[in-house]
């Protein structure tokens, strides 16, 4: 193993595809013959392709996707290491790794929000919310506070992250499993996000309700309101002043139907 290792370093500090998916394919043998907890050495060398810059090197791309889907397949430990790369300063780096956290599910919402807590950095927090937003889960109702402080976050970040992750949380969580009280903020916390001076905030808000209306978790006279709202961004209404950013206007065509229903 020793002599194999060796090898697969070499092959893992290679930039062509075709070496990468040779080393990763090595690694994924060894997780089903030997297991996963035999296979903690390579946990390390896998995720150090987390540093792939898909912009710079669009060709490698997919060897970064499936190092993420690897990482997971190494099974639960893995999720300390992650958290803990939310907080090493590579970008590139923390988002892979906010990327797997989402991936492996349920079992990451705890860890996930253990850590928002013991951060102080905005930033940081964000790609948290990332991770706990790629969770597909009715369980991610236990961070629902979590999106809802991010979302009032006077970090352009935090603030941005945390409006996207109220939408895919409605997204995961039934309709009427929402404590109402959080449901009320969030409607209230969106809106007043609409007024935001950042035109990507703004979209993610529309976006947001949309979702939240087409989850059923908006009563009637919220749709009502957010109906005529789009309307007025829109230049649809008896004002006719629309939004001079064409995302936010994206966003309230597409999101009109759902207010219309």
């Amino acid at each position: 193993m020793k002599l194999e290792l060796q090898s697969l370093e070499s092959l893992f500090q290679s930039t062509t595809p075709e070496d990468l998916h040779r080393a990763l394919d090595f690694v994924r043998t060894e997780i089903s013959t030997q297991g996963t907890n035999s296979t903690r050495p390579l946990f390390e060398l896998v995720s150090s392709l987390f540093y792939i810059d898909p912009l710079d090197r669009p060709d490698l791309a997919p060897v970064l996707n499936e190092a993420i889907s690897l990482v997971i397949g190494f099974g639960n430990w893995v999720i300390p290491a992650l958290v803990d790369n939310l907080d090493q300063g590579d970008i590139k780096a923390q988002m892979a790794s906010a990327e797997a956290l989402g991936r492996i599910g349920v079992d990451a919402i705890d860890p996930l929000v253990a850590k928002y807590h013991t951060f102080r950095d905005p930033d940081n927090r964000a790609f948290v919310l990332y991770g706990l937003g790629k969770i597909q889960s009715p369980q991610v109702v236990r961070a629902t506070q979590l999106a809802l402080a991010g979302a009032r976050s006077t970090n352009l970040e935090l603030r941005d992250t945390g409006t996207r992750t109220i939408g895919r949380f409605a997204a995961s969580i039934p309709a009427g499993d929402l404590p109402v009280e959080t449901l009320d903020a969030y409607f209230t916390t969106l809106r007043r996000n609409l007024a935001d001076s950042n035109k990507g905030v703004k979209a993610k808000a529309l976006r947001s309700l949309g979702k939240l209306a087409k989850h059923g978790h908006l009563s009637p006279d919220q749709k009502h309101t957010m109906f005529g709202i789009a309307l007025n961004l829109l230049g649809e209404d008896d004002e006719f002043h629309w939004d001079r950013n064409y995302v936010v206007r994206r966003e309230a065509r597409e999101a009109l139907a759902y207010f219309d229903s």
